[in-house]
């Protein structure tokens, strides 16, 4: 593992509940034109890579098909295997996974490769399970991003919080541009044929407390962030979190966020 790897898992160690609750909503907005990218129907063997709570998982299931999925998370990995009862669900992780070459027809990894070390050579592992002519899927989280999801990263910059130095960014080696043409090209260079992209955007209505509840228990990395603060500052992040949510405030009370993904898919 590199050393942002190891941190990742160290943010999310814990948190697999609180996810579950709150980001798991945002995260199950592609689910399903992933598993149509990635062909998933009736009788595919399909491997679900960084399941996280199973939501791809149990969605891939209700098509008819045979379900492997695995996360790094072994608490992430019990919240799984409970959504999706029909699959094969354990334990590990990108960019070493415990398959032979070939042996799914389909791969799907739904916002994965923000959270890996080298997400090339993550993609080429998901190349070397996928049988040929077998799809790939992945979902990332697109830059610029949209509104709604910068709220929390402006509370938090609102109230003078800065990255900790134990918190290490991705190598610039492995980093790519988190664009269309950014992702159609590191699934090029993966070796995945007739790579292409796609934007995905949405608006996710949230009530503001439940939208606050996922970072204040720790999830993401701004959650993580957050928690390592003091009280008093918590509660000043919160303050200006509470001003700032008017700006996507709704007539019925809830929070209006817009989002945007990148959906990619490629051929082995």
């Amino acid at each position: 593992m590199t050393a942002f790897d190891d941190a990742e898992r160290r943010m999310r160690a814990g948190t697999a509940e609180a996810f579950g609750r709150t980001y798991a909503r945002i995260c199950a907005y592609p689910v399903s034109v992933l598993l149509d990218a990635a062909r998933v129907e009736a009788a595919v063997n399909v491997l679900d890579v960084g399941t996280g709570t199973g939501t791809v998982a149990a969605a891939a299931c209700a098509r008819g098909a045979t379900v492997t999925a695995v996360d790094a998370d072994r608490d992430m990995v019990n919240l799984a295997r409970e959504a999706a009862k029909s699959a094969q669900v354990s334990v590990a992780s990108l960019p070493s996974l415990p398959f032979a070459d070939e042996q799914f027809d389909a791969v799907v990894a739904n916002f994965v490769l923000n959270h890996v070390g080298r997400p090339l050579a993550a993609l080429r592992e998901l190349r070397r399970v996928t049988r040929p002519r077998g799809r790939v899927a992945v979902t990332i989280w697109a830059h610029p991003q949209g509104s709604g999801q910068k709220l929390i990263g402006r509370a938090v910059q609102a109230a003078g919080v800065t990255r900790p130095d134990d918190l290490p960014f991705l190598a610039p080696e492995d980093d790519f541009p988190r664009t269309a043409n950014g992702l159609t090209g590191l699934l090029a260079a993966a070796g995945l044929a007739e790579p292409s992209s796609q934007i995905l955007e949405w608006e996710h209505r949230v009530a503001a407390e439940d939208w606050w509840s996922g970072p204040a228990a720790g999830v993401s990395f701004l959650g993580h962030l957050i928690v390592r603060q003091p009280p008093d500052k918590i509660a000043e992040i919160k303050r200006h979190f509470n001003d700032l949510s008017s700006e996507f405030a709704t007539p019925d009370g809830m929070l209006a966020l817009p989002h945007a993904a990148l959906l990619a898919t490629g051929r082995a």
